[in-house]
């Protein structure tokens, strides 16, 4: 059979819906800084997803466990968060997601939301990935600031291969204090037959460009998020934050809550025109 190039990929064995026609959605605040705070964002992550029926996640953290400096806020804790989580998913209505750091972490964690993340500067932790795979919940990889496309494929493998995990594309390391975005890595990473998704808010951070903490421009997060639509991706994936200069972590790259609908209906229009073209 002959394949053009213009050819898009075959479609990956789809995750919590993310992989199918409809492109989804991971969005919510970097961390979890409070009750009113999660459920506010959960509720504008869910009314702009619904507005085009598209498949959604609400995401925050609740212990940032590897902040540039040991003295920044790490949130709520374990066990507050995960009270937290488990409410914003009863009250709201939407799955959702958080980062595992160790691997005793990861039953109590798997109990409470649909898909465990795995940050990227633990993507190679064998034990860590192993033991989110081993709860049958589905597992979101980010890959590695320095990882290349190739180097995902034992990745998946360890994280439950094909149809139970996906791959976050989130900027690759870039000199010292910056990160840039090789758009190649998308189809590469999705050959690998898991949904990728691209991470429009931390692929503009400037690692410790702060001193003691990490900076960055979301001024390029836009941009950056259409530009990895029109490549190929299965989701996005943005932090939002109501008043981003004031969060507690990650005040650089978030972007205005306000400014994830209209970010959203680019988005899809975008990958509407691709999926319809000649």
């Amino acid at each position: 059979m002959h394949h053009s190039l213009l050819d898009p990929l075959p479609r990956p064995a789809p995750v919590l819906g993310f992989g199918g026609e409809r492109l989804g959605l991971i969005a919510g605040p970097c961390t979890l800084e409070s009750l009113a705070l999660g459920l506010e964002c959960a509720h504008a992550v869910k009314e702009a997803a619904a507005r085009h029926g598209l498949p959604a996640v609400f995401k925050a953290s609740l212990d940032k466990a590897n902040r540039t400096s040991g003295s920044s806020a790490r949130g709520p804790g374990f066990g507050a968060g995960l009270e937290w989580l488990a409410r914003i998913r009863e009250e709201v209505g939407l799955p959702v997601t958080t980062d595992v750091h160790e691997s005793h972490q990861v039953a109590a964690t798997a109990a409470v939301v649909d898909l465990l993340q795995i940050p990227a500067f633990l993507c190679r932790q064998t034990d860590l990935v192993a033991a989110c795979a081993a709860t049958g919940k589905p597992v979101n990889v980010k890959k590695g600031q320095f990882l290349s496309a190739a180097e995902c494929a034992p990745l998946v493998e360890k994280a439950g291969g094909p149809g139970r995990m996906m791959l976050t594309e989130r900027g690759t390391t870039f000199g010292y204090h910056d990160l840039v975005v090789d758009f190649r890595n998308l189809p590469r990473m999705r050959a690998l037959g898991v949904p990728v998704v691209f991470d429009c808010t931390h692929a503009v951070q400037r690692p410790g460009a702060a001193g003691t903490a990490s900076g960055g421009d979301r001024a390029f997060a836009p941009a950056l998020a259409r530009a990895a639509v029109a490549v190929g991706v299965d989701a996005v994936f943005a932090e939002v934050h109501p008043d981003p200069a004031r969060a507690v972590s990650d005040a650089a790259t978030q972007l205005p809550l306000d400014a994830l609908a209209p970010l959203l209906a680019q988005l899809v229009a975008i990958r509407e025109a691709g999926q319809n073209r000649a």
